[in-house]
């Protein structure tokens, strides 16, 4: 199966129903999961461990992705290799089916109302909560991280970025770099080079989107 000039390795349980997008790390396509009857999205990152950077950031999403499990937080419900296992270069990574972003949606004709505006900032902050407790940042939080369907249903995703607050505690927040957070959501301590940072900058980054709505 092919998409976006990729093809696809997929097990027979999964059938492509269509493209739904790509990025700087990979395509993404619709597809039906005949085991478990429903539809989900399927990214295959093609050479994955061609830039070690990059690779870390997979990884990173990966691996907090596998462990969360909130409503407002997309979730990774599968993760394949094509074969053989002892020598590849892709992964794929399945996940929950949205149909857009926010982003879309802030620059489309639909007219959000207050009532929209106040659901989608209650689900964010729900899903930051969630995330905070687990002592995690975001740390890229903007409108295109954010996932919607027409019941208005809302998710995070793109935790390539993400940091454990535990990784900073006990130093002078070494770990904690400040080129995070796209520009126009960057919190002032980030913009003041500051590297001892907490969930707040998240916060920041939401009263941001919520301006742009």
């Amino acid at each position: 199966v092919s998409a976006a000039g990729q093809d696809f390795e997929m097990d027979s349980k999964y059938e492509m129903i269509k493209p739904i997008g790509h990025g700087a790390y990979g395509v993404v396509i619709s597809a039906v999961d005949h085991e478990f009857n429903a539809k989900v999205a399927i990214k295959k990152i093609p050479n994955t461990f061609e830039d070690l950077v990059d690779a870390k950031r997979i990884v990173r999403e990966i691996r907090l992705l596998r462990h969360f499990n909130h409503d407002n937080v997309i979730k990774v419900l599968d993760l394949f290799t094509p074969q053989p296992h002892d020598d590849f270069s892709d992964v794929y990574i399945v996940s929950d089916l949205m149909e857009t972003d926010l982003h879309r949606v802030i620059y489309s004709r639909q007219q959000l109302t207050n009532e929209h505006i106040q659901f989608f900032l209650y689900q964010m902050m729900c899903g930051l909560k969630y995330i905070h407790s687990a002592a995690v940042l975001h740390r890229d939080l903007k409108p295109s991280n954010i996932l919607l369907n027409a019941n208005c249903d809302l998710k995070l995703c793109d935790f390539g970025l993400s940091r454990g607050l535990l990784e900073g505690e006990g130093t002078s927040g070494a770990n904690l770099t400040e080129y995070v957070v796209t520009r126009w959501y960057r919190a002032p301590e980030i913009m003041l080079s500051c590297q001892d940072y907490s969930c707040a900058i998240d916060v920041w980054s939401v009263g941001g989107i919520f301006g742009e709505m």
